[in-house]
C-alpha cells in the first residue's frame, strides 16, 4: 500500500476522497456524507481515473443507503436507483462509474424480498469487495504485463494511472511500478497533460515517491522524444474500450499513439476489463464528455488566453484500435483481431 490513499470509508458512514486538485502542493482529503456530494467530487474531479470513479460512486450508494430513512425495501431501491442515476451523469465518458453503480443496484435487486437493513448492509458489503478487487487487479494487470518489458527500459505515459487514478497501486502506472519493482531499469518520459496537467501534478508526484527516475516533458515533445532520445513503449490507461478495441482515454492519447505508429514504438493499453464495454461496437459511439473554458484559459488562477477567448474543451479523444499494440488486463494480453480476442478473453 502506499503511504497515501485515494479513498477511505469511515465507520460513520463517511466517504474520505484526497483531493487531486490540491496535489502537489498539499496532501488534503475531504470527507462526504452524501450522495449528492460524492457525485459533485465525481464531477470536479477532487477523485478521478476511472477505476477509482467506479469504487467512489459504488461508496456513494452505500452513502445512500445509509441516509435512507425508507422502511420498506421497494421505498429504498427507488431511492437506490434515484442516486445511481445522479452519480452516473458525473462524468459521462468513463464507463467503470455506470459498471460500478450498476453492479450494485443489481447486488441489491436480487434481495428485494429481503429487509431494508439486508440492503443497506449488502451496498456497504459489494463497494468494499469492489474496493478490494480493485488492488488485487490492478497487481494482476502489472504482471501480465511485465514481460513486455524489456529489462531497460524508457517509457512514454501520458496523463495518470497510478493509485491516485485507482484504490492503490494502479494500472498503466502500475506496471511501470511493477517493472520497477522487479529490477527493471525504468525511466519514464511523463506527459504534462494540458489542460489539467495530471502528469504534471499528479505522475511526476507519483514517480517521485516511488523512486522511479522520470522527466516531465511537454505533451507535444513527444515526437522529438521518441526520434532522439529512445522510447521503448507507450503505456496509457483507458476510460472506455469498445467492443472493437477503440480506447477513449484522456485527450492526448490519440496524438501520442499517431507519433508512436510514426516511430515504430509499441503502443500498450492497460486497465482492467471492467472498461471494456461490449455495448459499444466502436469508439464512433462513445460519449465525449466536454467541460468548461476555464481549464484551457487559465492555470490556477492566471490568464493564459485573453478574455473571452472561444474555447473548444474535450476532456477525452478516442484512439483507433488500428493503433493499439495490445491491451493489457487482469486477464491476460490482448492482441489483435481485438473483436475477436476481446469476447474470448470476457468470454462471449
Amino acid at each position: 500500500m502506499s503511504d497515501y490513499f485515494t479513498m477511505k470509508w469511515l465507520p460513520e458512514g463517511k466517504l474520505r476522497l484526497l483531493d487531486q486538485r490540491a496535489l502537489p502542493a498539499e496532501l488534503v482529503y475531504v470527507d462526504y456524507d452524501s450522495p449528492a456530494g460524492v457525485a459533485d467530487a465525481i464531477r470536479q474531479m477532487v477523485v478521478r481515473g476511472a477505476p477509482a470513479i467506479g469504487v467512489a460512486a459504488a461508496y456513494g450508494l452505500a452513502i445512500a443507503a445509509r441516509n435512507s430513512t425508507a422502511e420498506y425495501t421497494q421505498d429504498l431501491l427507488e431511492e437506490l436507483q434515484q442516486a445511481g442515476a445522479m452519480l452516473k451523469a458525473a462524468r459521462p465518458t468513463a464507463v467503470n462509474l455506470f459498471w460500478a453503480v450498476d453492479r450494485v443496484l443489481n447486488r441489491v435487486a436480487l434481495l428485494k424480498s429481503g429487509a431494508p437493513g439486508e440492503l443497506r448492509a449488502a451496498v456497504l458489503a459489494e463497494a468494499q469487495k469492489m474496493e478490494q478487487e480493485d488492488i488485487e487487479t490492478n497487481k494482476q494487470i502489472g504482471l501480465n504485463g511485465l514481460s513486455l518489458v524489456p529489462q531497460k527500459a524508457a517509457f512514454i505515459h501520458h496523463c495518470n494511472t497510478g493509485a491516485l487514478a485507482t484504490v492503490d497501486y494502479g494500472t498503466a502506472l502500475g506496471l511501470i511500478r511493477t517493472a520497477h519493482e522487479h529490477g527493471r531499469e525504468v525511466f519514464v518520459y511523463v506527459d504534462e497533460t494540458r489542460p489539467r496537467l495530471q502528469g504534471a501534478r499528479l505522475t511526476a508526484w507519483e514517480l517521485k515517491h516511488l523512486g522511479i527516475p522520470h522527466a516531465l516533458i511537454v505533451d507535444g515533445a513527444s515526437g522529438y522524444i521518441m526520434k532522439n532520445r529512445g522510447v521503448d513503449l507507450v503505456t496509457v490507461g483507458c476510460d472506455r474500450v469498445a467492443a472493437n478495441g477503440d480506447t477513449a482515454n484522456k485527450v492526448g492519447t490519440y496524438n501520442l499513439a499517431l507519433v508512436a505508429k510514426a516511430h515504430h514504438v509499441p503502443f500498450y493499453i492497460v486497465g482492467p476489463t471492467s472498461t471494456i464495454d461490449l455495448d459499444i461496437p466502436s469508439g464512433d459511439f462513445i460519449e465525449i464528455e466536454e467541460r468548461g473554458a476555464d481549464e484551457i484559459i487559465r492555470i490556477g488562477k492566471e490568464m493564459v488566453a485573453p478574455e473571452g477567448t472561444p474555447v473548444c474543451n474535450p476532456a477525452f479523444d478516442v484512439t483507433p484500435a488500428e493503433l493499439i499494440t495490445a491491451i493489457i488486463t487482469e486477464r491476460g494480453v490482448i492482441y489483435p483481431p481485438f473483436t475477436e480476442n476481446i469476447r474470448k478473453v470476457m468470454g462471449v
